[in-house]
């Protein structure tokens, strides 16, 4: 990756297209791929493609294209996806439940490793091979077992002191699903998924489109 370049978000959002992208395309049984097909498969002209991809290096040979295992390879330890990044789940209801069971975390190297709830009645219960744990013993068993992401799916109103919890145990990220606005100490990076804003925003399109 090049040294002291200024990325853009839009370029960083994009790689995991690219990424999800070729992982189809490998699938397919197809070793190398033009920019103008990876890139007409996402919407993505081939210059944006090839300017997005040149922000950290230079890939594929000019005159035949990209070979799709390497350039996926290569993607994927950009993203950082090479760590292997333990993970859990915090708020086991329906949400939390299939997280816990998406099958895509453990293609793309993470694992899940603790889920947790207060509930006594879901407390103990298997999701996924993995046992639902009591809350309260959160920080304990996210240092026991290098915890680095935690994954928040519990209401609102608990969202911040499980935050809290999370960075006190030496959490590096945080995937909030609680529809409100954390907040979190520098060194701590969260990404909120309101999924009420997303399908409020379709609600908008279908109604002026």
């Amino acid at each position: 990756m090049k040294g002291q370049v200024s990325i853009s978000n839009a370029t960083i959002d994009r790689l995991p297209l690219y990424f999800r992208t070729l992982r189809a395309i490998h699938d397919e049984g197809i070793d190398i791929v033009s920019s103008d097909e990876l890139g007409g498969r996402l919407g993505i002209t081939p210059e944006q493609l090839r300017k997005d991809l040149a922000a950290f290096g230079q890939f594929g040979k000019k005159g035949v294209g990209y070979y799709v295992n390497e350039l996926k390879r290569n993607i994927g330890e950009i993203l950082g996806l090479d760590h292997h990044w333990n993970m859990a789940v915090i708020g086991i209801g329906h949400l939390g439940s299939a997280l816990a069971n998406y099958q895509n975390f453990v293609a793309l190297g993470f694992r899940l490793v603790a889920l947790f709830d207060r509930d006594p009645h879901v407390i103990g219960t298997t999701i996924n091979h993995v046992k639902v744990e009591d809350a309260k013993d959160l920080g304990r068993i996210v240092r026991e077992r290098d915890i680095h992401i935690g994954i928040i799916a519990v209401p609102a109103a608990f969202a911040q002191e499980v935050a809290d919890c999370l960075a006190e145990s030496g959490i590096l990220g945080i995937w909030n699903f609680a529809p409100v606005k954390m907040s979190v100490p520098d060194g701590i990076y969260i990404v909120n998924e309101d999924l009420s804003v997303g399908l409020s925003s379709l609600s908008y399109h279908i109604t002026h489109g």
